[in-house]
């Protein structure tokens, strides 16, 4: 235990630090890690690797991944904008390349190999947004004078073209709803409200009407027809489970589905260890959603409480998504559940997520400067104007 009356970087960042989010997050890599176990060695098995293949993989994104989200904790928040920054153009940059060089799956291109590892730029693209985003409705709003509103549609436009280009239809979706939330907490009048609703129906019947693997998805969710063997053995592994599970192992169902260390791992976690187990996991995001949302409501400074909030509310509904195509409530869509899914990509991109939550959410000496100016003369300094 680091005691109070140390000084340095490390007693500084241990007693600024919101110690709950950084439990919830490295809980969230601990299930992930303990899950790879039961999901992925049927997987390895089929593809006919070493049966711990993906858990030694898990295992070993694992530590880079963490040394990210500790390492950005400790940044300023100006530091926190540069490096978003940074990752946001270099995203961008890679996923033109990807277009152009990147490795085919499935009839889409995502990812591109560099110096021998597989990296999928749209998941470091989707932190970065929602920092960038927030800085530049931030800056609107301190200075109106400053068209932030407009660069920050630009920059949704410019990222959806390219996600729809791979084609990523749920990341587009997702990055719409997170540049949406910033707006609307950076003050959208009801005229943008109604225009952008309108303008996402539009989008939405768009994308079903002229993107085939849209329409075949949704087209599959309504009638229950075609190729739907994934999502019908994830709720059938679901139901398998019952409340308390078959057991680490026990898992019968999980050993049919193709994605199961991945897209459908909660199933996994449904079968071997029961519906309460995933519960479980679902109270731990929406903790880190509702604490992170307290933290922005608490927040004086513009872009730090527009970022806290654009970065959980991307945490919050992409696993929302992920955990209602295992459920059947939502069309098959390969996202994965954050921190918990096995993927090398997405883990450490929500680690660098999580590490700009927790540097934005730090108790600082010069965010309590700001929040005196707050205090009126003659009350005591424990107590807020109202």
């Amino acid at each position: 235990m680091v005691s109070r009356v140390q000084r340095g970087p490390i007693a500084d960042w241990f007693w600024t630090i919101d110690r709950w989010l950084l439990a919830a997050f490295i809980a969230l890599m601990g299930i992930g890690f303990m899950l790879s176990f039961a999901a992925s060695p049927a997987v390895a098995d089929r593809l006919g690797y070493d049966s711990f293949h993906f858990v030694r993989r898990h295992a070993i994104f694992l530590v880079p991944s963490l040394a990210v989200m500790i390492g950005l904790s400790f940044c300023s928040p100006r530091m926190i904008r540069r490096l978003a920054v940074v990752i946001l153009v270099g995203s961008l940059m890679m996923m033109v390349a990807t277009l152009f060089v990147g490795t085919a799956n499935n009839g889409s291109r995502r990812w591109i190999v560099l110096a021998g590892f597989s990296l999928q730029p749209s998941e470091f693209l989707k932190p970065a947004f929602a920092v960038v985003c927030a800085w530049l409705f931030a800056e609107h709003h301190r200075y109106p004078e400053i068209p932030g509103n407009l660069f920050a549609g630009l920059l949704f436009i410019i990222s959806a073209v390219l996600l729809i280009a791979q084609p990523d239809f749920g990341q587009t979706v997702l990055l719409g709803i997170v540049w949406g939330g910033i707006f609307f907490m950076a003050g959208m009048s009801w005229i943008w409200i109604a225009g952008l609703g309108g303008a996402g129906i539009a989008g939405f019947l768009a994308a079903y009407t002229w993107l085939p693997h849209v329409t075949s998805r949704i087209d599959r969710f309504l009638t229950g027809e075609g190729d739907n063997l994934q999502v019908e053995l994830a709720a059938k592994a679901i139901q398998q489970g019952g409340l308390f599970g078959l057991g680490p192992g026990e898992g019968i169902v999980k050993r049919r589905l193709p994605d199961s260390h991945t897209d459908f791992v909660f199933s996994v976690a449904a079968e071997e260890f029961g519906i309460l187990f995933c519960m479980f996991i679902v109270a731990i995001f929406a903790f880190i959603v509702l604490r992170g949302l307290t933290h922005a409501y608490r927040e004086r400074d513009d872009f730090a409480r527009f970022a806290v909030a654009g970065l959980v509310l991307q945490i919050g509904m992409q696993s929302i998504i992920n955990i209602g195509v295992a459920l059947q409530l939502m069309p098959a869509k390969g996202m994965t559940l954050p921190l918990i899914s096995a993927g090398g990509s997405s883990m450490i991109a929500t680690c660098v997520g999580a590490g700009f939550i927790l540097a934005l959410t730090r108790h600082r000496p010069e965010k309590r400067a700001r929040q005196d100016h707050f205090f009126e003369p003659g009350r005591p300094r424990g107590l807020a104007a109202e």
